[in-house]
């Protein structure tokens, strides 16, 4: 059977993180067996079998460890976990948030199958490569496996426990918040520990207190009806490929900063705090520059840190016509571009998009939100077709409000030192979360930066998974 509960004497330690500490180590093989048998089960959204097994198996492993857990469901949505831990005369309720879907997968592009877990040694230490093994299912594992220890421990939590564990959060949590709101009275807490993401590229641990907002435009630009031969009607009919470059090219200049007006109004300021916070935060730039092969980085001298605290605009993807031995001499018809947007705190999702498409009418171009016609076509000399994908704002909380500072504390008493940022890169739908529990978000992750998050190959540090479970434990006994 799956996950099966393991017996043990009670553990003598002083604290959480040292109860979790002794279970892992007398227990590491087994609970590297299930963690394993966890990432075999398939989670992408392609597949709702698979997610539904997974949810189902979620919720027997809760009820195991004495959590009282259910599935949260509305239709044409993947169930939420849910499970409630009630303590007689608790002054606080703890939700831990995490999400078991993962990103889609190209099967070809791994160097083993994506839900056949492999375990290989990487510059002497072992990893774990699965799709999700960092994002999402190593937070839940490690919550799973320090409520076992500190009940093996007999230790019981101080506060009322909850665990909110999504479906969907790969596909943008679309249906998160109209969950939550039909189950205000379940999901309400002091504050709700967002336990998703890598810690800091030094190998710190790290708490965040924001994320930033995310949406994105796809823009679609026109030239002939069809492709036209390059010898014939070169220079002559306009290439919509190089109308499209000329285009992006004009949104930023040659150090990244972007030149869309308006493209940095509104933006709140950091507090004194959240500044010294990021002065004594580890700059990784140079490492992640040897890392990542980059003789150069934009910003204009500022360090990564930094530029998280602003909004950014990148290119997903390009296309248009075709390359290498399917390329053709043709002028192509359409060239299309994948615009991502983050925002951060003070910046409106759907007026970002606008400024953007601003700044496209501004360059002579008509915008239509549909397929144009031939007469919208030859009636304008540029056409481009956006469509706005949805989105949601940055989210921010401050880090002197006293359950913050518990968060810290709590934190430091598993892993000593700690970096505190006031926003990570990534974006999560923490106002949602924020709005429909109405309570305040707190991140704190435990992958590894290098786990391949989204791409072929994700892996899992496995000291990242141990040392998690020794932070879960102590988060697990806030006051």
């Amino acid at each position: 059977m799956f996950f099966p509960l393991i017996v043990c004497l009670p553990l003598a330690a002083q604290t959480p993180a040292e109860t979790a500490r002794q279970y892992v180590t007398a227990h590491k093989a087994e609970l590297t067996k299930q963690f394993s048998d966890l990432l075999a089960i398939p989670n992408v959204a392609a597949d709702p079998a698979g997610l539904k097994r997974n949810a189902d198996l979620l919720v027997e492993q809760l009820k195991e460890r004495g959590v009282d857990s259910h599935l949260l469901s509305i239709p044409g949505s993947p169930d939420v976990v849910y499970g409630q831990l009630n303590v007689p005369n608790a002054q606080h309720t703890i939700v831990f948030y995490a999400h078991y879907d993962g990103q889609p997968v190209t099967p070809s592009e791994w160097e083993s199958p994506p839900f056949s877990p492999r375990l290989s040694e990487v510059n002497g230490e072992q990893r774990i490569y699965a799709r999700s093994a960092g994002d999402d299912k190593a937070a839940i594992f490690a919550q799973l496996t320090a409520l076992e220890a500190l009940r093996a421990g007999r230790i019981t939590p101080h506060a009322n426990i909850r665990f909110v564990w999504e479906g969907e959060e790969e596909a943008g949590s679309p249906h998160l918040e109209q969950i939550l709101n039909a189950n205000r009275a379940l999901v309400h807490g002091d504050v709700w520990l967002v336990c998703d993401g890598p810690v800091d590229q030094s190998g710190k641990q790290t708490v965040v207190f924001g994320a930033r907002g995310d949406t994105h435009l796809e823009v679609t630009v026109y030239g002939p009806h069809h492709g036209l031969h390059s010898g014939h009607y070169g220079n002559w009919a306009p290439n919509p490929a190089m109308m499209l470059a000329h285009l992006l090219a004009g949104m930023k200049d040659e150090q990244g900063h972007v030149l869309i007006p308006h493209f940095y109004d509104g933006i709140a300021a950091l507090s004194q705090m959240e500044k010294d916070a990021l002065a004594r935060a580890p700059v990784n730039d140079q490492m992640l520059m040897d890392s990542f092969w980059l003789g150069h980085v934009d910003g204009s001298g500022k360090h990564l840190l930094e530029l998280i605290n602003e909004p950014s605009l990148n290119i997903n993807g390009f296309a248009s016509g075709q390359i290498g031995s399917k390329a053709t001499n043709v002028i192509p018809p359409t060239a299309t571009a994948d615009i991502d947007l983050r925002l951060v705190v003070g910046l409106d999702w759907q007026k970002q998009q606008q400024r953007v498409v601003d700044y496209i009418q501004s360059q002579g171009y008509f915008v239509v939100d549909t397929e144009p016609t031939r007469e919208i076509l030859t009636t304008h000399a540029r056409v481009v077709k956006v469509i706005r994908d949805g989105g949601y704002n940055a989210v921010r909380t401050p880090m002197d409000l006293p359950i913050a500072q518990e968060v810290i504390e709590a934190v430091k008493s598993a892993r000593g030192d700690v970096v505190l940022l006031p926003t990570m890169g990534g974006s999560v739908p923490l106002g949602a979360m924020e709005r429909a529990a109405q309570t305040h978000t707190i991140t704190v992750p435990i992958a590894n930066y290098d786990d391949n998050q989204h791409a072929a190959n994700e892996n899992l540090r496995l000291q990242n998974l141990w040392d998690g479970i020794e932070t879960m434990a102590s988060l697990l006994q806030m006051p």
